[in-house]
Parts: C-alpha cells; sequence; structure tokens
C-alpha cells in the first residue's frame, strides 16, 4: 500500500480556537498555573498518543534539530516528543496571560529592541517575519511601556474576527489587530501601505506555505531542503520599508522577544526576481534555524514541514486530523 500523500497545513485546520482560548483564561484566572496545566497536560497527551501527523512531523523535526545542532545532546526519544507536545502547552498558557495583559514583565527579556524603539520614536513602520516559535503574543508587550507596538497580524485562519472581539474583551488596550487574509490583492495592498505610512508594525509568518504552490522559493533548513513562502519579501518590496525577524522563546521562567533586521529596504529586481526571493528565504531560515538550535522544543509546526511543497501541489487534500498548531 502506497503512502499517503502529504496534507496542506491549511486543510487540516487550527486546534487553538477562540473558546478554548477564552476558557483557559477563566480557568487561569480563577485558579492559577498549576491547575490550568493539571486540565491542559492530560489533553496534550492525548494528542500526541493520537495524533499519528502530528506526532511523526515533531519526531522528524527534532531528528533534525539534533542531527544539525546536536541540541538535544541525544537521538530524540518518544520522551523529547512529549516534552514537544508539553512545551506547546505551556505556550497556551503564555498565551492566555499575554493576550489578557496579564504577563509580568519583569520575566522579559528582549535582544534588538533598540532598533525597533527608533521606528517608533520616529513614527516608521516595519514588517515582522514571524515563524511558529515560542510565543508570538509577546510582540504584544514588546515595545516600551509608554509607546506599544501598533500590530496587524496577517493570518490565513477564518477565526480571525472572533480572535480580534476575543482580544479585546481579554485587554480593551491592546495593540494587535488579526487580518484575514488568503491573498494580498490590491486593496490589501493599499490598507498595509497606509498602516506602515502612520509607523505601525505588520507582521506575517515565514514557515508556512501557501496553498498555491507557485509562490514558493525554497532554502536550506535544518539539512534539509525546504519550501518557503515568498509572500513576505513580496511584501516587504511593496511596501518599501524595514524587515526584521521576530521571535521569543522561553528562557528559563521567562521569555527573550529578539528582532533581528533583515534588510533595510527588500529590492526584487525583475531580471533576478527568484534569485533575490530565495536570498531572502535562505536569510530567514538561516536566522531562524539559529534560534532554534538553543531552543529545540520551541518550534509548533506539527505538519509534514519539509513535505508541505508535495501538498501545496493537492490543495483539495484533507483529513480530519487536527494538528496542535
Amino acid at each position: 500500500m502506497s503512502p499517503k500523500p502529504p496534507v496542506h497545513w491549511a486543510a487540516i485546520g487550527e486546534s487553538t480556537f477562540v473558546a478554548g482560548m477564552r476558557f483557559m483564561a477563566g480557568l487561569h484566572r480563577l485558579f492559577g498555573r498549576v491547575p490550568f496545566l493539571l486540565v491542559l497536560y492530560p489533553v496534550v497527551f492525548y494528542y500526541w498518543a493520537s495524533r499519528g501527523v502530528a506526532r511523526r512531523a515533531s519526531r522528524q523535526y527534532l531528528e533534525r534539530v539534533q542531527a544539525a545542532h546536536n541540541s538535544l545532546g541525544h537521538p530524540p526519544t518518544w520522551r523529547d516528543g512529549v516534552r514537544h507536545f508539553l512545551a506547546f502547552a505551556d505556550t497556551l498558557l503564555d498565551k492566555t496571560l499575554a493576550l489578557s495583559g496579564r504577563y509580568s514583565f519583569a520575566g522579559l527579556r528582549y535582544e534588538g529592541r533598540e532598533a525597533v524603539v527608533e521606528l517608533i520614536e520616529r513614527a516608521q513602520g516595519a514588517l515582522f517575519v514571524t515563524g511558529h516559535v515560542g510565543c508570538l503574543e509577546m510582540c504584544q508587550v514588546a515595545a516600551d511601556r509608554r509607546s506599544r507596538i501598533k500590530l496587524s497580524v496577517l493570518v490565513h485562519t477564518a477565526h480571525a474576527e472572533q480572535f480580534n472581539r476575543m482580544l479585546h474583551r481579554l485587554d480593551p488596550n491592546h495593540g494587535v489587530q488579526l487580518i484575514q487574509v488568503s491573498e494580498v490583492g490590491p486593496a490589501t495592498a493599499v490598507l498595509l501601505a497606509e498602516r506602515v505610512a502612520r509607523g505601525e508594525f505588520i507582521a506575517i509568518a515565514g514557515d508556512r506555505i501557501p496553498l498555491d504552490a507557485n509562490n514558493v522559493t525554497r532554502a536550506s533548513f535544518l539539512g534539509h531542503d525546504a519550501a518557503f513562502p515568498i509572500g513576505p519579501y513580496v511584501m516587504a518590496s511593496l511596501l518599501k520599508c524595514p524587515m526584521f525577524l521576530m521571535t521569543c522563546v522561553r528562557e528559563g521562567r521567562g521569555h527573550v522577544v529578539r528582532f533581528e533586521c533583515l534588510a533595510e529596504q527588500v529590492v526584487l529586481p525583475r531580471k533576478t526576481r527568484s534569485a533575490a526571493l530565495a536570498h531572502f528565504a535562505a536569510l530567514y531560515a538561516a536566522r531562524l534555524e539559529g534560534v532554534l538550535a538553543s531552543a529545540p522544543f520551541e518550534w509548533f509546526n506539527f505538519f509534514p514541514f519539509w513535505d508541505q511543497h508535495l501538498a501545496a501541489a493537492r490543495p483539495d487534500s484533507r483529513t480530519h486530523e487536527q494538528p496542535l498548531a
């Protein structure tokens, strides 16, 4: 029997639903961290045991980060797989605290924030290329407390408006807005350009490819060739603004938020456009890999990442199995 073809991540769906986030926020508010995790850990262990796609994807990733950087110090075992899923459970709590404005600033450390603060003071916007790494909701508190970042996050989920309402209920003064997009058309491009011109910031994930397999490029990641979306770099070239990698990973009992400038301006010459896109994707992949080398359990793409391009060629693929992220 031939193996099942890979399924595109967008066809699998998300497990972090709005109602679940609201429930978790209430649970933590009433009972604290330990009861919260006592409820969450069994659920995550169930997912690890019952979701073969996510479990195998986790194992493949851990094997490759270990082979490339010896990040685990040993060949990954099933215990490392469980630890990977439990790290995601801890991150769900961190997301809840961050979105509700209840995360302690004392637990947050910054690297490269000076360049972003300088942009804020000049009312200059920028594009943040992110990834499914750690707890990106910490970006909400990554700016100076006197000058919060106004951030628009481009997402593919159809639940964007529900998430926006939830964000407002958890923290009416938050500076984050989710914008659901299937593709960036002229109207969306104008909207984003206006926001950047006002000194706001745009965030887009650089580690999940679109359904259209033509809008991808290739780069080495953890020692293996992988597909990456070209969207972030095309957008940065249109917005004519600086482009940063933004990540947030756990550090002890707190987190470290990192901003790394990938380009002061992205230029895509017509004659060498493909090469330029590949260059920026390779730069992103290398910087992302550097983050994961020291924080191997903080990457939450629980699907066959290196086979995305095969699934993108089959946009009609479906599955009932839902990954964690």
